[in-house]
């Protein structure tokens, strides 16, 4: 009789196991956001300043790049690699954005200024 008693812990133990190793790794896929790891990215960008360390130019994500070794001047355009978060590139912070401010409309997010009501 221990034996069976021991084989249905041991089963047990092992659901247990699964069950919580499982569970850990649905919560891992489901919580990590997998919208920050870097994506590179390659386009042109206009030199917007001339460094020692090379050209700076503006993305069209609004980053700022270095571009190392360059010999352009101001308002030529280069070619420049560098690494965004994939949630700049996919529309994640828009969807995320969307879902926490439901009521706000794009013409609401041009609008600035303050304002008293009456």
């Amino acid at each position: 009789m221990s034996t069976k008693q021991t084989e249905k812990r041991l089963s047990r133990r092992t659901l247990m196991t699964l069950l919580i190793t499982g569970l850990a790794v649905a919560i891992v896929f489901t919580v990590t956001p997998w919208n920050i790891i870097p994506t590179q990215v390659t386009e042109e960008v206009i030199v917007i300043a001339v460094t020692e360390d090379g050209c700076v130019g503006e993305s069209q994500y609004g980053v700022s790049v270095v571009v190392p070794e360059c010999v352009a001047q101001v308002g030529d355009t280069v070619s420049a690699t560098f690494y965004l978060p994939s949630m700049e590139i996919n529309g994640y912070l828009e969807k995320l954005d969307k879902r926490q401010n439901p009521m706000v409309d794009a013409w609401d997010r041009n609008v600035s200024g303050t304002g008293f009501s009456p």
